[in-house]
Formats: structure tokens, sequence, C-alpha cells
């Protein structure tokens, strides 16, 4: 193909971020994932209303579950951020590059062309929008679940206030962002870590131990000074959600911490990537 005709090429700016998405989302591996996060809210509800006896609330949660279903939802995303979507979000970033060179595919992407700097990107995007539809999936089989399992009504707020299923339809939907806003850092990190190798596994492992890690430190009363560095250190610090007014304050301490990750880790990733070889 000559010059001329590759000039007037026309341009697809989103076509490499489309291949992407389809690309991670058509993936077994990825709806297995899916379908296992979309268990947690399942065993949950199933679990809560066979055990429960009625004349005993139990733990507030479970009472909760109990009196409305649409708590199911709140419940799995807290189960869940600790170790499931860790997991997952692990998986999916750890083979962003990585699995691209093992499958010997990365040199064929560069030559397309596509920079290294949009290709890096796209890859993170890519590891994003599966940490949102993962995080969306618990929140919708959540409330589905519990409105098959119990009854709805008026939810009542951790400020006291109740509030009607649709106005905690959208606060749902603000503690996904805020989860899908949590797992930043530990893409980023993944990201990086699948630019050291080309064995995906050995990637996604150090992605999944390193999220292990910062959630033990982050327990240890000793490291007091650095848990607000820890990517992990508000993960759960969603609560201000669930008060009326909403405040934002720790969503807005969270995007600062997670972007700092992003920042970091994003530029170690472009850095590394940079100046591989991944042409001969």
């Amino acid at each position: 193909m000559s010059q001329l005709d590759t000039a007037h090429r026309p341009r697809r700016p989103f076509a490499l971020l489309g291949s992407e998405l389809a690309l991670v989302f058509r993936r077994r591996r990825t709806w297995a994932m899916l379908g296992a996060l979309a268990l947690v809210p399942v065993l949950i509800a199933i679990a809560v209303r066979l055990t429960t006896d009625p004349s005993d609330r139990g733990p507030a949660f479970l009472g909760d579950i109990t009196n409305n279903g649409l708590f199911v939802a709140f419940t799995a995303l807290t189960v869940s951020i600790p170790l499931f979507l860790p997991l997952t979000v692990g998986v999916v970033s750890g083979d962003t590059v990585a699995g691209e060179a093992n499958h010997g595919t990365i040199r064929y992407l560069l030559v397309a062309p596509t920079g290294r700097l949009r290709f890096i990107v796209v890859k993170y995007v890519g590891a994003v929008a599966f940490s949102l539809a993962a995080t969306l999936l618990v929140v919708l089989v959540g409330a589905a679940i519990g409105a098959l399992l119990f009854p709805i009504g008026p939810v009542t707020l951790l400020s006291g206030t109740q509030v009607d299923g649709w106005s905690y339809a959208g606060r749902a939907v603000l503690l996904a962002l805020y989860v899908t806003l949590s797992m930043l850092g530990l893409s980023a990190i993944g990201l990086f870590a699948s630019t050291l190798t080309t064995v995906p596994v050995g990637a996604m492992a150090a992605t999944v131990v390193l999220a292990g890690v910062s959630q033990v430190l982050d327990q240890l009363p000793q490291l007091d000074w650095l848990h607000p560095f820890l990517f992990s250190h508000l993960w759960l610090g969603f609560g201000d959600l669930l008060r009326d007014p909403i405040a934002f304050d720790s969503f807005g301490q969270n995007a600062l911490l997670q972007l700092g990750y992003v920042a970091v880790f994003g530029a170690l990733a472009y850095g590394r990537f940079a100046t591989k070889d991944v042409l001969s």
C-alpha cells in the first residue's frame, strides 16, 4: 500500500479501545469471574433466607437484609471488596500486557500503527471497564435477588433518615462508582506488573498478593503512619454515601489516593513498556 493510500486511510480513534473491550469481555475467563461475583449476593441472600430465625434478628446487617432486600446489594459489595473484587481485577489487569506478549501479538498491534502510550492507556481502560462491570453486576444481582427473597420498602440510612427505593438505587450506583474508583490503583499496579513479564500468571499473582499485603498492613496499629498511603486504606470508606445529605468527603479522599497510584504506576508502566523490545 502506498504512502498516499495510508495517509488517506480513515482514522478510527476508538477502534483499538473497542477491540480491547471486545477482547476482555469475550473471554470465557471473564464470564467465569463475573459469574462467580454474581454468586456472592445470591449465596448471601439464600443463606440469610434459610438460616435466619424471624424471632432472632442476629447481626445488624442480617436484620437489615431480612427487613429490606435492598440491603443484599450493599452487603454483597462489602463482602466482595476485600477478596473477590481484588482477585478478579488482579487477573484482568495482570494479563493486560503480559497476555499480549505471551501470545506474540504486541508487535502486530504496534505495527498497526499504535503508539505505545495509546496501547498502555487502552489496556488500562479495559481493566477499569471490567472493574465497573463487575461492581455493577454485584449491585444489580444483589438488588434482584433481594427483591425476590425479601420484602422491599423504605431504606433507613446510617444517619437515621429513611429514603425510598429509587433514592437508594441512586446511592447504590454511587456505591458502585466508589468501589470502581477504589480499584483504580490496583489496576495500575497490575498494569505495571504486566509490563515486567511475559508470563501473565506471574503478573496476576503479584497483583493479587500486593492487594492482600496492603490490607494486612492496614490492620497493623504499629503502622498508623503508613495507612493513609496504602491503596486499600479507603476501600470500605463509603459510609458518607449512606447519609442524608450525602457527603463526598471520603469519595474525594479516595479519588486523590487512587489517582496518585494511577499516576505513579501508570508512569512506571509506560516507562517500562516504552523501552521494552517487543518487535524483535
